[in-house]
């Protein structure tokens, strides 16, 4: 029996085909309890995880951590540009106001073990895209960035990362202050090959 769309739409597969990104520049109040945000955690917890290595772990920004993140932000463009108009640096303190929670998704490799490196590097991409559904599934939206201070030396030290460790993405996660717009999508059928015969 197929099942219609209403029956789709209030399933994990609706979840799956409605999902998507809500900007972080246009979110507000209110993000996810601490319940709620524990549950999104477990989802992308609940990532593939070949060798059962848990290669990421996070951090986590609320309060006023997300102020401090900001002003560190806003002292690494000052260093490195030394004209950085007051506009540009309110910009970067701004940064992880934007959403009431921001999570860091580290990603931490294990080197010289059976399981490939691609292949752990893989696990934290699908936490942070099981972190993305579970927000959506709380009514949140979320936005996964990287931006220039997930690279920038001087950040990667303040927050701890260790060697083999990177950030897989910051997860921005709140309120849409406005509609979210469906956009193209890739056309499937272009997608997709067949190997070998039928």
């Amino acid at each position: 029996m197929t099942a219609s769309l209403n029956d789709v739409n209030a399933g994990t597969l609706g979840l799956l085909l409605t999902r998507r990104s809500g900007s972080a520049k246009a979110m507000k109040e209110p993000g996810p309890s601490p319940e709620q945000l524990r549950m999104i955690l477990a989802a992308g917890a609940r990532a593939p995880d070949h060798g059962k290595l848990a290669p990421w772990r996070f951090i986590l920004f609320e309060g006023h951590a997300r102020a401090e993140i900001g002003q560190l932000l806003a002292d690494c463009i000052q260093e490195s540009e030394h004209q950085a108009s007051e506009e540009r640096l309110a910009l970067e303190r701004g940064r992880f106001l934007r959403a009431p929670v921001v999570v860091a998704v580290v990603s931490r490799v294990r080197e010289s073990i059976p399981i490939p490196e691609w292949e752990q590097i893989l696990s934290a991409g699908a936490v942070c895209e099981n972190m993305l559904v579970a927000s959506h599934a709380q009514g949140f939206v979320a936005n996964w960035i990287t931006e220039w201070y997930a690279y920038h030396p001087r950040v990667k030290d303040r927050l701890g990362l260790k060697s083999g460790e990177r950030v897989a993405g910051f997860i921005y996660i709140g309120t849409s202050a406005a509609p979210l717009e469906e956009r193209v999508r890739p056309d499937l059928d272009s997608l997709i090959t067949r190997f070998g015969r039928p």
